[in-house]
Parts: structure tokens; C-alpha cells; sequence
């Protein structure tokens, strides 16, 4: 070694020229592979590494750097120890194989570390969460939704959402960190979503559909709620707007309203004295989203706050009554028609419920009010019946297998059943009975029945 390389190389230095010329060679390149895979996983450079069916030319080149001949055979197999002790003796590599290696390749992470460098650096991402926990359920006025909150963050930790989001744990904790803000800030006093995301989010369309804070946010709320994501019956659009609502915030307040009939309403509130002067004169009555989150009638007011079973919170003993449920508006028109200020309380889906019916549901069921449901005996009534069933404690109100055959079996010019069939969750032969006749009843053909049972 002259004079200049003494003065280029210090004692651990590695001379990257010589290097190249002595593990260089692309045939070497396995060996290379071999080594720094070891170097990642943390062992030792020990024994000898083997390549099963090596090449010629992989032969020639191992041969060339340990100067003898490999055994005879497909397999190729090279001593690690004598590699290093020859990369120390010479001086390309004062410090050893290791050091040659990533000279060569570049800086090892061993995996160990990394993995568990990155696992503490998630749990950090997940900590704002954690601590939003953890305060509901020290706090005794608000630990009713910390257990639902801790199964949902449970789950969404499994789920690798967030993860998919935001590869990076640093940014996950960023976006965590405005979840647990936005949560923080719930319930709402009936404060329209855009305008909450701007106040607390960051900007106005934060918490629009589609993007990730909404995503995670919605999740949430939904299990403060107790509600589920929409099933494949289920408008998502309204599922979104129910459950913004139900910790008071709108979305599309005015597009998403609710025919009701008969209910009973109170002077404490405007959508009360609304639905007090409705009954009074027997006509029917839409309720706005709007209404339902930032002015609810009195009744759904107190039962949130009244223990179960006061019949003074409940205007007067509205608890145990019956509340009938129809799937078409000509019912609620005909009842009004009928039987005028005499009905008792009724409310219509309009076929699919969406966000307001299923608040107003949601909140008389609150209320201790039983509910009756009856729609169209086609495939679609079934598939809708099937979305309250999973959602609502209710009960079939005419609308069962032995209702729809005396009904078929009575008509005089039936409309033919079509479409896919479906089970109806609340009475498995009504489907089968459904198929054998083939006919399809609207809720017009048995208004008559259903108005009997309105009279109060």
C-alpha cells in the first residue's frame, strides 16, 4: 500500500475502489443479498451461506474471490468467516464483511429495531385518542359513550384504516389528533356540518363525504350512537345524515323530513306547538331534520334526560302507547281524511326511511313508546320492513303470512308479484307465502283494516 492510500484510508476506513474490484462482481451479487439480509434480521455473519443452483460464471467468481476451486456440485456454498478475515487482512475493510457490506449497499436498518421504533411511533399516533378515552371515563357526566368509543377505536386499530390513510405514523397522528378535537366537540347544538368543520376541523369540508376525517369521525358517531354502517337496502346518504344528527349536526337539514299524523306535541318547543296544532285539527304534519336535531318536541327532549318509566316526562303518559307506522303518504292522507283528529299517532317512511324518520323513530322508542310497522306486501315493502326490524324494537302491524294470503286469496284483479324475492326477518313463512300466490298488495288494498286500528 503506497504513501497516497495510507493517506486516503484511515484505520476503519473502507477503500470503496479495491472494494468494488473484490465484491463487485454482478455474479457476487447474491452473496452481497445474503449478507445484508442477515445484517437486517440482527445475526451474526457466522457459517456459510449457499446458493442451490448457481451458474458458471457464479462459480468462476466465488472461486476468484476465496482463490479455490467451490466443491463439485450445483450448490455453491461460501464461507462468511473467511470472507471477512480476508477483507480485514487486506484492508478494504478494516472493520469487516459488515462494513464492506454497506460501504457496498448503503445503511442497514436491523428490522427488530425498526419494527419496534415504528410500533412505539404508532402508539403515539393512536395516543390523542387514547386520552380522549380515558377523560370520558373519568368523568362520570360523560362516561356513558367511553365504552363505545373504546370498542370502536379497538376495532379501528385491527381494521388497518388508518394505515391505509396515512402510511406514515407521524401524519396518522396529525389526523388523529383532529379526530379526537372533533369528537371533543360533540354533541352539537344543532349547528349545520360545514360550518362545525370549520369552527373545529380546520375548514369547511373537513368533514365532507369522502374525505379521511369524515371517514373516521362517522365511525364514531355511529358508535356513540349505537348505529351501524348502511346495509345494502339502506340509502348511505341518509344513513350519513342520521347519524350527524344524532349528536346534532345537520346535513342537508331541509332535504330529509318525515310525515307524521297524530303525534302528540307540547307549548315548550316550536316543532311541539307544531305538532300540538296538527293533531288539534286532524291534519298531518312534515318534520325537517332541522327540526327534529335543533328544536325536537319536548317528549323527545326530556326523554333523553328523564329516567325510564316517568310518565311526567313524557307529556302526560305518551310512555307505553303505540305508535303505527305506514310506508305510503296516501295512508296518512286517507287517515286524515277518515278519521281527522281521532288518529292516533301515525308516521309514514315515504318507502326507504331516511335520516329525519329514523331520528323521530329512534326518539320516540327513547320515549317508551312501542312501534307497529306495515308496508307494500312486495319484495321492496319486505326490504324495507327488514331495515326497521334491525334497527327498531318493532312489531308487525298487519303485515305477516296470514295477513297476505287471506288478502291474496280475496282479490279480484291481483297485480302480479315482481322482482327479487327477499325474507322478511320478522316472519320467515311470509316470503314463501308471498312466492306461492305471486300477488302484490299495496297498503291502498287493506286501508280500511289499517284505519280500524287508527281509531281511537
Amino acid at each position: 500500500m503506497g504513501d497516497d492510500e495510507h493517506e486516503r484510508l484511515s484505520d476503519s476506513a473502507v477503500d470503496i475502489e479495491r472494494l468494488g474490484r473484490l465484491l463487485g462482481d454482478p455474479e457476487l451479487q447474491w452473496l452481497i443479498a445474503r449478507v445484508r439480509r442477515r445484517l437486517e434480521l440482527g445475526q451474526p455473519l457466522e457459517g456459510s451461506v449457499t446458493l442451490a443452483d448457481a451458474s458458471a460464471a457464479q462459480r468462476r467468481a466465488a472461486q476468484r474471490l476465496l482463490g479455490r476451486r467451490p466443491r463439485i456440485g450445483r450448490a455453491l456454498s461460501v464461507p462468511l468467516d473467511m470472507v471477512d478475515e480476508m477483507v480485514r487482512r487486506s484492508r478494504v475493510s478494516p472493520d469487516g464483511l459488515a462494513a464492506a457490506v454497506v460501504a457496498l449497499t448503503g445503511p442497514v436498518v436491523v428490522r427488530a429495531e425498526a419494527n419496534r421504533a415504528q410500533r412505539l411511533a404508532w402508539e403515539r399516533a393512536f395516543a390523542p385518542l387514547e386520552d380522549l378515552i380515558a377523560g370520558l371515563a373519568k368523568a362520570e357526566a360523560e362516561a356513558d359513550g367511553s365504552g363505545e368509543l373504546a370498542n370502536w377505536l379497538d376495532q379501528l386499530r385491527r381494521s388497518g384504516v388508518v394505515k391505509r390513510m396515512r402510511p406514515n405514523p407521524r401524519d396518522a397522528r396529525i389526523l388523529l389528533e383532529r379526530l379526537a378535537t372533533v369528537l371533543t366537540a360533540l354533541p352539537a347544538g344543532g349547528e349545520p356540518l360545514g360550518g362545525f368543520a370549520a369552527r373545529v376541523a380546520g375548514g369547511a369540508h373537513a368533514l365532507d363525504e369522502g374525505e379521511p376525517l369524515a371517514t373516521l369521525a362517522l365511525g364514531a358517531v355511529r358508535a356513540l350512537a349505537g348505529l351501524n354502517a348502511p346495509g345494502p337496502d339502506e340509502s348511505r346518504s341518509e344513513s350519513r345524515r342520521e347519524a350527524w344528527g344524532s349528536v346534532g349536526l345537520l346535513c342537508d337539514e331541509l332535504s330529509s323530513v318525515v310525515l307524521t299524523l297524530g303525534l302528540p306535541g307540547g307549548e315548550e318547543t316550536g316543532s311541539g306547538r307544531i305538532l300540538q296544532a296538527a293533531q288539534r285539527t286532524g291534519q298531518p304534519v312534515w318534520l325537517t331534520l332541522r327540526q327534529l336535531v335543533r328544536d325536537p318536541p319536548e317528549w323527545m327532549a326530556v326523554s333523553r334526560a328523564a329516567p325510564s318509566g316517568s310518565a311526567a316526562a313524557y307529556g302526560g303518559g305518551f310512555e307505553g302507547q303505540m305508535v303505527h307506522i305506514c310506508e305510503n303518504p296516501v295512508i296518512v292522507a286517507l287517515a286524515a281524511d277518515r278519521l281527522g283528529e281521532e288518529c292516533l299517532p301515525l308516521v309514514c317512511t315515504g318507502g326507504q326511511p331516511g335520516a329525519a324518520t329514523m331520528l323521530l323513530l329512534r326518539a320516540l322508542v327513547a320515549a317508551g313508546v312501542r312501534l307497529a310497522h306495515h308496508g307494500d306486501f312486495d319484495w321492496g315493502g319486505i326490504r324495507i320492513g327488514n331495515v326497521l326490524h334491525a334497527r327498531l324494537p318493532l312489531v308487525p302491524w298487519r303485515f305477516d303470512a296470514e295477513t297476505y294470503a287471506r288478502i291474496a286469496d280475496s282479490m279480484t284483479s291481483p297485480q302480479p308479484l315482481g322482482g327479487t324475492p327477499v325474507a322478511a326477518s320478522w316472519d320467515p313463512r311470509l316470503a314463501d307465502a308471498m312466492r306461492r300466490a305471486g300477488r302484490r298488495i299495496e297498503e291502498e288494498l287493506v286501508v280500511d283494516e289499517l284505519l280500524a286500528d287508527l281509531t281511537a
